[in-house]
Parts: C-alpha cells; sequence; structure tokens
C-alpha cells in the first residue's frame, strides 16, 4: 500500500530521525538518492559530459538538488546551479564548488538551452501560493527545453497537503520524493503536473504514524480484502444486493448496474423499477419486482440512483436498516439529516457536479480542491463518500486516512460506466465488506477492468468495462 502524509507529519518526523543521526546526515541520504535517479534517466554512460541545470530556492530541497549537483558532478557532468531564492543552502553551494560545478550569476537561460537533466529544487513541501513571479520565466524556459525535468520530492508550485494548484508549476517528467509520499503527488490536480514517482527512503517509516492521511491500495491489498465464497455458501449467505435504478428515459442505467453487481460477485440481484424487460432480456437471472423496495425481499444492502429520474425510491431505501449506496438521481436533494439518522452506513458517490450541488459550491472549486470537497462530504452526511473524476477519492464516515484510487484511464469518462461502478460497489456491500473497502476495491477493479479494454485500442465503452470485470478479478486475486 502506497501511504502519504502531511508536511506538518513529515517534517515532525525528520526532525526524530535527524536527533539520532549526525548533521546532515539526511539531506546526504536525501542527494544521493536523488542523484542516482538522475543517473539512471540519463542511461548508462551518458552521466559523464551531461549537462545538468539546477533550479535551486532557498529551501532544503534547494540543498538536496546542490548535493545531488555535486555527486553528478564528481562523475563527469557539467553542473550548472541557477539560484531563484534570496539565499541558499551554503554547504550544497560548497559541495557543488568542490566538485566542479558552478553558479551561473548572469543569464539563467543559457544553460537551460542546452540542458540534458534539469533539477527543480526551487520551492520545497512548505511552498504556497504558486512559483513566484520571478521564478515563472525560468521555469517555463526549463519545460520548453528538450532536458528531462526532475521534481525534488515534489513540483515547485503545487501545495503538498492538498493537492491545490493554486499558480505558475513547473511540471516534472519524474519525481523523487523522500522518505514518504506527499498528498499531492496522489492527488489531482496537482499528480498530473508530477509524472512518474519514484521515493527514495531516507529511513522515515519507524517515524510515521500507522495512520496516514492517505493510501492507495495495490493489488494485494485488494485480494485481501475481495469476497471468497467457502464450501458451505450459497446465494444468500454470498450477499443479496437490491438494485433501484432505471426510467422508461434511462433503462440502459438499470442493465448496467445489475450487470456491474452481478460481476461484482452478488448471490443475487433483486432489481426494483420500471426497466424490468430490459434487465430481464440481459440478465435472466436477476430477481425482479415492480416496487417499492420494501416490498421487494430480504437483501443485504441496496443501490438507488443511476437512471432513476423522478422515480420513487429513495425515500425506502434510506429508511432500510441495511447499508446503502446512492448514486446520481438519488442525490439530487439529498437531506444530509436523514441520511446521517439511518441505523446503517450510506456510501455516496457523486462526480464533481454532484459533489458541487451537495454542498453548495461550483463544480470548479470540488474540481480544484478534491481533497477538501471529499472530506467535507464525509462530515456533512455522516456518510463514506467515494468521489469520481481524474482522482477517485474514498473518505469513511468516521474520518482516518482518504484512500486515492491509482487505476483507472480516462476513457472511464463514458456513458453508463458509473452505474456499472454502483452495481460493483453495492455488490461489495452486500457480501459484507466496510463501505470504505467496498468503494475502494470497487473503483480498484473498476479502473483496472478499463484500462485491460482499453490498452492498445483506445476508447472503451461501459458495457465493455462490465465485461472486463472478471478478467480484473483474477488478474488481483492471481497472487492469492
Amino acid at each position: 500500500m502506497r501511504t502519504a502524509y502531511r508536511v506538518e507529519t513529515v517534517r515532525a518526523a525528520e526532525a526524530a530521525l535527524m536527533a539520532r543521526l549526525p548533521e546532515g546526515a539526511l539531506m546526504q541520504r536525501a542527494a544521493a538518492g536523488l542523484a542516482a535517479a538522475c543517473c539512471s534517466l540519463l542511461g548508462k554512460g551518458r552521466v559523464y559530459g551531461a549537462r545538468v541545470v539546477l533550479l535551486v530556492g532557498s529551501g532544503d530541497n534547494g540543498g538536496d538538488a546542490l548535493y545531488a549537483g555535486a555527486r553528478l558532478a564528481r562523475r563527469g557532468a557539467g553542473v550548472t546551479a541557477v539560484l531563484l531564492g534570496d539565499r541558499a543552502h551554503e554547504g550544497g553551494l560548497a559541495a557543488l564548488r568542490a566538485a566542479g560545478g558552478r553558479v551561473e550569476a548572469d543569464d539563467p537561460f543559457e544553460p537551460l538551452a542546452t540542458a540534458d537533466l534539469v533539477l527543480d529544487g526551487i520551492t520545497g513541501i512548505g511552498g504556497q501560493g504558486g512559483l513566484r513571479p520571478a521564478a515563472v520565466p525560468v521555469a517555463r524556459a526549463a519545460r520548453g527545453s528538450d532536458a528531462v525535468v526532475v521534481a525534488v520530492d515534489l513540483p515547485s508550485g503545487v501545495d503538498a497537503d492538498t493537492g491545490e494548484v493554486p499558480g505558475e508549476v513547473l511540471p516534472a517528467d519524474v519525481t523523487v520524493t523522500f522518505g514518504t509520499y506527499k498528498p499531492a503527488l496522489l492527488v489531482d490536480p496537482a499528480r498530473s503536473y508530477a509524472g512518474a514517482l519514484r521515493l527514495v527512503d531516507i529511513g522515515l517509516g519507524d517515524e510515521l504514524p500507522g495512520v496516514a492521511d492517505l493510501e492507495a491500495l495495490q493489488h494485494q491489498d485488494v485480494a485481501r480484502l475481495l469476497p471468497v465464497p467457502g464450501a458451505e455458501s450459497d446465494k444468500y449467505r454470498r450477499g443479496v444486493l437490491g438494485v433501484v435504478a432505471g426510467s422508461a428515459r434511462y433503462p440502459g442505467a438499470a442493465v448496467l448496474a445489475v450487470e456491474g453487481a452481478l460481476r461484482g460477485g452478488a448471490g443475487a440481484v433483486r432489481y426494483v423499477g420500471p426497466a424490468a424487460d430490459a434487465v430481464i432480456a440481459r440478465h435472466p437471472e436477476t430477481l425482479v419486482h415492480p416496487g417499492p423496495p420494501d416490498r421487494a425481499g430480504r437483501v443485504q444492502a441496496w443501490v438507488v440512483g443511476p437512471g432513476l429520474g423522478d422515480e420513487p425510491g429513495v425515500a425506502e431505501v434510506l429508511a432500510s436498516d441495511v447499508p446503502a449506496l446512492v448514486d446520481a438521481d438519488g442525490l439530487r436533494g439529498l437531506d444530509p439529516e436523514r441520511v446521517r439518522a439511518r441505523s446503517a452506513p450510506t456510501l455516496l458517490t457523486p462526480h464533481a457536479g454532484e459533489a458541487a450541488a451537495l454542498l453548495g459550491v461550483s463544480r470548479e472549486e470540488v474540481e480544484a480542491g478534491r481533497l477538501a470537497a471529499v472530506r467535507e462530504l464525509a462530515v456533512r452526511f455522516g456518510a463514506t463518500v467515494l468521489l469520481k473524476g481524474s482522482t477517485t477519492l474514498v473518505c469513511g464516515a468516521g474520518g482516518g486516512a482518504v484512500r486515492v484510487n491509482p487505476t483507472g484511464t480516462g476513457w472511464l469518462a463514458t456513458a453508463g460506466s458509473g452505474d456499472v461502478l454502483s452495481g460493483l460497489a453495492g455488490s461489495l456491500l452486500a457480501a459484507g465488506l466496510r463501505p470504505s473497502d467496498a468503494a475502494s476495491c470497487a473503483a480498484y477493479l473498476h479502473g483496472l477492468a478499463a484500462r485491460r479494454v482499453s490498452e492498445g485500442r483506445g476508447p472503451v465503452t461501459a458495457g465493455e468495462v462490465a465485461g472486463a470485470l472478471g478478467g480484473a478479478w483474477r488478474d488481483v486475486t492471481a497472487g492469492l
């Protein structure tokens, strides 16, 4: 599992570790890992004679860049430092000069024009408000060059804790981060500026708390959470999911939600709504009922909302005593007090527009501050929230680490894919998974399925994503 910690936590862990190490040892560890990463990016035998430019700010990551530059200079690289702060790390400057590197005092653009690699050490994890105006033209020149841009710890100009991008940023091809991931490296919009991520172990592990601020599940984490039927299992023990979805205008939403549920391992699916004929035609194993939901039969969880339009059902589902997933049309005008008063857990799955309506803000505000939005929704509704989008986030009703989904593709932005996700997550709820686990595993499998069908061919349909869920499930559990 990948974990990320806020700046305050990272600094406390660094301080505790530095208290036990010789002075400067932690920075040397970071610089050694940074230099090694740069060597691998330049390629075997290409460090000698390579032209490296260091963009150096006033903070400690400017020192990391200088010490890494000194290591590269000792291996024969031509290293030039461009100082962009009101001061620079004295020890790092001395090390660079002693190794044969130089400081550009006149024209910062001249070395960038021929650079093979640029180290971005302008602002560190404490940087706020985007790049300062004086650094903007230099950053633009670096990005416009043919050089590989390597960010030191995180790209300059992003907010480390929130992933927000309040101003100009220097996008990186690779970000080399130290000790642990920072939230900005996992959450959009900042994530899109970070490029490929490389984590350098500097010994922080024992100093970091057990509960991270963010976490991203990997294959083995998901595999451990997915339900596995035993010899004694029957369709009811595996979980019966009720689906209240679809309308005369959107019958396909019901079909896709039911398919997502069936592909997600539900022992049985009870469908309630006006699209029964379309559902049965595609999935004859579905149990259908005209409604209302509370008369459809026993279920272990409900999904309500996909393609529902103005059809009834939301109130009855919220009045039930089993877990409920509310999506799409079910989210319109949703009353926080009604959700908070439920005796069973609730999972909300809005996209940014729906989240904005629930919070009473603009969609742009949600997109710019996804972490803040998902946390606020979870608190306001007392529910687990899966916020869909370029970075899908899951925040539990009780707080704790926000989960970031690492799978997916832009091709998932297609009609009906959210309906499949709702059915899949609902089936995992019915199987007994906690809402945060059901949401996280569903998002992971959903994204993985989309990758499987989009690789090498581009656009996909929601039905194809649903059809690939079985293969994604097998990929995840193959190592068990």
